[in-house]
């Protein structure tokens, strides 16, 4: 599979690098060249000898987006650290270049949980994050009373 993950701060680096061990073929785009060191963290090689793709650029550029292979994308992860850029980018890869699986990471839950209802898959951490602390502190809570 040919993954773009738009985004390679600490989470997309992250989920690039996974993808890349899993064997998928992944392309990373960002707009700051120093975010290519993370891709390099853990790998024996380098990003690209280990078979990465990096580009410089804008995921809200069509020639960015086209530069990182989208046009052969099976799938699309929008993880800049902007919930706007992340619902349009996803949004171009989804309606423009029919790309099959295409994920946002939305920060925020109102507008993540609204998006989700407008058929674009969205991932939460905010969300994720505010069930795990209450399931945590609902348990510490029920364990102190029992």
């Amino acid at each position: 599979m040919f993954i773009v993950v738009v985004g390679a701060g600490r989470v997309g680096s992250s989920l690039a690098r996974a993808m890349l061990g899993d064997g998928n073929e992944v392309s990373c785009l960002d707009e700051d060249p120093e975010s290519h060191a993370r891709l390099d963290v853990g790998l024996e090689s380098s990003w690209e000898d280990s078979g990465g793709q990096f580009t410089v650029g804008t995921g809200l550029e069509v020639d960015a987006l086209q530069a990182a292979g989208i046009e052969r994308a099976d799938a699309f992860v929008a993880a800049t650290d902007g919930d706007n850029t992340n619902i349009i980018i996803s949004q171009i890869a989804k309606r423009r270049f029919d790309v099959p699986i295409v994920v946002a990471r939305i920060l925020d839950p109102l507008r993540a949980s609204w998006y989700e209802e407008q058929g674009l898959h969205t991932i939460c951490p905010t969300r994720i994050a505010i069930d795990m602390l209450a399931a945590e502190v609902r348990g510490a809570t029920g364990s102190a009373k029992g």
